[in-house]
């Protein structure tokens, strides 16, 4: 009998190790797509599969957490600033919302949220629900009531500002009505078009010869993003005002209150937005909404369901990207056939191969689907995208009929294969032994931390490889690492193709080496273009350590891990100092790695691998010689604890263990994982173990719990 795949396995039946093996081939996929669909803006999907995907990652991490990683999809947030816009600092950050795929999820929501805040069988939580809105996040400051700026959401810390733009929509207000309006005023809410609106705009576009949408939602960004905002004031745009970021004062100590007010000022307000009591009334909600889905004149693609109380809404606080008090209840997944033209295989930095579906384009929930990840070799044997079989275990082949779903209105996946309709010439898809580089290396199947063989496979011509150089390069100025105006991907691939960039140096080296290179004679450049550019590299000079970092292209070391490890150290020289010392394997320096919060083996073996081999060591070297890294500015919360590092050991009766890190982390201080000699408390309740035994031999300070209310307080 043939050993089940571990992506055939059902989560509940799946032990730690294979466990361990899934989240990491689901979080190779995942990670390609963000590069794809965040960073460079062309996804090879539209928007469906990245729900499905995740609700089976998720899944695993809520059975065994302490497989939860850095690179987790509960950490990604949002997209990064487009280039082209000045960008704008969120004082509050501006962060996605988990998705609940099935009424199941919803139930467990629910159950989190009495859990977390220990709430007897007979106390009650209202949630707010409202349906959820396709369109663009917004944030708009007003100061004494008056509009000063609007940016998008970008990463969620970061976004463009869009103000000029913004101002031009008759939905918001350029002045807060009422009284008592908050010194500062930070209202949030979506940017949308109607169906209707939509559709009249693209006949508009192909009569101009102009660009036409996929969909309402593509429409409204577009026009938001435009340059000159005339076009958008032409382009008839909605904005729904359901949420808020730096507020000065609280109008309302209710999500629902909240809402209200928001209409006072003077914003348009959902109007089908309900108070619900019970699961069972959320549920019905989704249920009537899904129905009048069709009628309604604006795109939509679920419910959102938040806790009502602020104050519970402050104590829930937030999971990295996602707050605890919050949830999308997203839609089913819409379905269509098309055919499989061919299947393309694409390399990622890491030397991972990725084969693409190039369907036939099919519409499919309003978006035209032409490209389609098929994930390793496994998927086209019969692995379906979120682990599961494709009924009867039918392989892909070239020419094949296809369905294809968009699960939750997002990314599409094959989901089965019209056997009937196959060709009969249709052969079975060889999964290539060799990279398509040039260089033809060769191609090997990755093996799991048991040794067992995994789900990808990957080109062993690691820095040889062309298309691994390349990939390295456009990760390095991509918008979360150095993010370089000017310098994309079309111009990696001339410039490394010419030989002028080879390595990330070589970028800053460019402007003194043009007085040979006389990039200005090259078609599509000129003096100005050219002196954007090089400017554009003068001002990335400067650049923080977490970026830095990022920017390396360290394998498992997203950005969230270099954050992480940023943090942890400080400064450049701290973290490569430490990095020497890791790829030596010294266990000194082993040891405070693996005590930074979210930083666990696999982060720590990629830091060895990576610094134990000299040619990176000298791409390290001659960056670092042309660029100056900012150390870590550390917190400025005005507590007792700000700068500190806390452990938590053993059961808190207070509050939960989790609710206490949020509270720490809110005071400015680090929630660390585990005891090292840079903890400064260790909080110990009933059942401390291995940590309070360690904090004892380090001499370091241990609270009880009340001892630690009463510092905090």
């Amino acid at each position: 009998m043939a050993t089940k795949r571990t992506a055939d396995i059902p989560v509940a039946e799946l032990t730690a190790a294979q466990a361990r093996a899934e989240l990491k081939r689901l979080a190779a996929e995942i990670a390609e797509h963000d590069k794809r669909y965040y960073q460079d803006d062309r996804p090879v999907i539209t928007d469906a599969e990245y729900d499905a995907l995740r609700a089976r990652y998720n899944a695993i991490e809520a059975r065994f957490p302490d497989l939860r990683t850095p690179e987790s999809l509960s950490l990604k947030v949002g997209a990064p600033p487009a280039r082209g816009f000045a960008k704008v600092r969120h004082a509050v950050p501006m962060l996605s919302l988990d998705n609940a795929l099935a009424e199941e999820d919803v139930v467990d929501f629910v159950a989190r949220i009495r859990r977390f805040l220990k709430l007897g069988d007979g106390e009650t939580v209202a949630f707010s629900a409202e349906p959820k809105i396709d369109g663009l996040s917004m944030s708009l400051r007003y100061e004494r009531g008056a509009l000063v700026s609007a940016a998008t959401r970008g990463d969620g810390s970061e976004g463009e500002d869009v103000t000029a733009n913004i101002k031009t929509l008759k939905d918001v207000p350029p002045r807060l009505a009422g009284r008592g309006i908050p010194e500062i005023c930070e209202i949030r809410g979506e940017v949308y078009m109607t169906k209707a609106a939509f559709l009249a705009l693209n006949e508009r576009q192909k009569a101009s010869g102009g660009q036409t949408f996929a969909n309402p939602r593509n429409a409204a960004a577009g026009s938001v993003r435009q340059k000159d905002p005339a076009i958008t004031a032409s382009r008839p745009l909605g904005f729904f005002a359901y949420a808020w970021g730096e507020m000065s004062k609280m109008p309302a100590d209710t999500q629902s209150g909240m809402a209200r007010w928001f209409a006072a000022c003077g914003f348009k307000t959902n109007p089908l937005t309900r108070l619900c009591y019970s699961v069972e009334e959320l549920l019905a909600f989704h249920r009537e909404i899904e129905e009048r889905r069709a009628s309604l004149d604006y795109d939509i693609d679920g419910v959102v369901y938040k806790v009502d109380r602020i104050d519970w809404q402050e104590r829930l606080g937030f999971v990295s990207r996602s707050p605890r008090w919050a949830i999308a209840h997203k839609f089913p997944a819409e379905r269509a056939m098309t055919v499989l033209k061919d299947i393309e295989i694409q390399v990622g930095r890491t030397g991972v191969l990725t084969p693409v579906g190039k369907l036939e384009p099919i519409g499919v929930g309003g978006v035209i689907v032409q490209n389609v990840t098929l994930h390793n070799e496994d998927y086209i044997r019969g692995v379906g995208g979120n682990g599961e079989t494709l009924r009867n275990g039918r392989d892909l082949r070239i020419g094949d009929t296809v369905i294809v779903q968009r699960a939750g209105d997002v990314i599409p996946q094959i989901v089965d294969v019209v056997v009937d309709k196959r060709p009969k010439d249709a052969e079975p898809y060889h999964f290539p032994t060799r990279c398509p580089c040039p260089l033809r290396t060769k191609v090997v199947r990755e093996t799991t931390a048991s040794g067992a063989e995994g789900a990808r496979s990957r080109c062993t011509g690691e820095f040889a490889c062309p298309y691994q150089k390349i990939e390295h390069l456009k990760h390095f100025v991509s918008r979360r690492a150095f993010d370089i105006e000017g310098l994309g991907e079309k111009q990696i691939e001339l410039f490394f193709e010419k030989g002028w960039i080879k390595e990330p140096a070589d970028i800053f080296t460019l402007p003194e080496r043009n007085r040979t290179i006389r990039l200005e004679q090259v078609e599509g450049y000129g003096e100005t273009s050219v002196r954007n550019l090089f400017d554009a590299i003068e001002a990335r000079r400067r650049i923080s350590l977490d970026r830095f970092i990022y920017a390396l292209g360290i394998r498992h070391v997203g950005e969230t891990t270099a954050l992480a490890l940023a943090r942890g150290y400080g400064s450049w020289r701290a973290f490569h100092d430490a990095a020497l010392k890791v790829a030596r394997g010294d266990p000194n320096a082993i040891a405070e790695m693996d005590a930074l919060d979210q930083i666990g083996d696999t982060v720590i073996e990629a830091v060895k691998d990576y610094f134990g081999e000299s040619h990176n060591r000298g791409i390290v070297e001659r960056l670092t010689r042309q660029v100056t890294i900012l150390d870590v500015e550390r917190p400025k919360a005005d507590s007792r604890i700000a700068g500190k590092t806390v452990v938590f050991t053993g059961t808190l009766e207070k509050m939960t263990r989790e609710e206490a890190k949020a509270l720490a982390e809110r005071l400015g201080a680090k929630a660390a994982g585990s005891v090292s000699r840079k903890t400064d408390f260790v909080v110990a309740g009933p059942g401390a173990g291995s940590k309070l035994a360690e904090a004892h031999r380090l001499g370091i300070k241990v609270l009880s719990e009340e001892e630690w209310l009463r510092l905090v307080k």
